[in-house]
């Protein structure tokens, strides 16, 4: 894969407990089909965090890497928002 046609995804920490991993739950908006209601979908990714940098609550981009682990294909790129509890 180049650098250009990576996928990048936008989501919350909802665990850091791993080791050098963290998971993240993203979360889309879709259109019913026939009701035309917009409902919540989301999907728990485990991401790669090298330096154990990311907490639990903080907003984070991800992109698509080579499988890292069983579970892990994802890597975390940046922080768009850290988490206010403290």
């Amino acid at each position: 894969m180049t650098e250009s046609n990576k996928r990048t995804l936008t989501g919350r920490v909802v665990s850091d407990k791993m080791d050098k991993t963290v998971t993240v739950l993203v979360e889309r908006r879709v259109k019913h089909p026939l009701l035309g209601k917009f409902i919540t979908r989301s999907k728990k990714y485990h991401a790669h965090d090298a330096n154990d940098e990311y907490r639990e609550g903080d907003t984070v981009l991800i992109e698509e890497c080579r499988p890292i682990a069983k579970t892990k294909a994802w890597r975390v790129t940046k922080l768009v928002e850290k988490s206010r509890s403290m």
